[in-house]
């Protein structure tokens, strides 16, 4: 049987192991923009934040996925549902982008704008919300694209605690040796993550040309 042949038998369980996949990346991404930019913002404006939040978020990054996955097996609550225990390990792996490119974003406006913007009145939390958050949104949105594209590969681990995702494809090929099932999960994978990178991207020459 050759992949066409499979993708045609079993297109609904592609369809519904792709969204699967979806969710976890969605979820995991939403939860990290929701902590990585006010890590990255408090970084920016208190220094004394940056090496130890930095630094963290680099630590998070150099352990290897199926290691993370086991680490917090046993945790209460999370190790009872594998989606649960999927999204956070995602969400710990897209932070350092995020809260990286929030930083340099941030660090990146021009001090004269910022003092022009005092000139006018505003106070620290009118700049950073009129002026700094959206000077800085390409770069902040750079950070986002790089996260979600690589939790696209990262949620592919996911199978291996059950969690779902067309990572079950992939590990089911291994285990058979059969390439048709490994090219079913990795090819809607690779799909996934082109068009996460072309439509952020999009986004972020739009934001940047404004």
């Amino acid at each position: 049987m050759n992949l066409f042949h499979f993708v045609a038998e079993n297109h609904q369980q592609i369809l519904e192991l792709t969204l699967e996949h979806f969710w976890l990346v969605g979820i995991s991404t939403l939860l990290a923009v929701a902590v990585g930019i006010p890590l990255g913002i408090m970084s920016a404006r208190w220094p004394v934040w940056n090496k130890p939040v930095l630094g963290t978020a680099n630590i998070i990054q150099t352990i290897p996925s199926l290691a993370l996955f086991g680490f917090l097996l046993p945790v209460p609550w999370l190790g009872d549902r594998a989606d649960r225990l999927a999204v956070l390990a995602l969400t710990l792996y897209a932070l350092l982008p995020i809260i990286r490119n929030t930083y340099t974003g941030i660090r990146a406006v021009d001090p004269a704008v910022l003092e022009a913007g005092r000139g006018m009145g505003l106070t620290d939390r009118q700049l950073l919300l009129q002026v700094e958050l959206p000077l800085a949104a390409g770069v902040i949105l750079a950070g986002v694209r790089v996260a979600v594209v690589v939790s696209v590969g990262l949620a592919t681990i996911a199978a291996a605690i059950g969690a779902g995702g067309l990572g079950e494809f992939i590990f089911r090929g291994l285990a058979m040796v059969n390439n048709q099932l490994i090219l079913a999960g990795a090819i809607p994978a690779a799909l996934l993550a082109l068009a996460a990178d072309f439509g952020l991207g999009w986004i972020e020459r739009r934001l940047r040309l404004q």
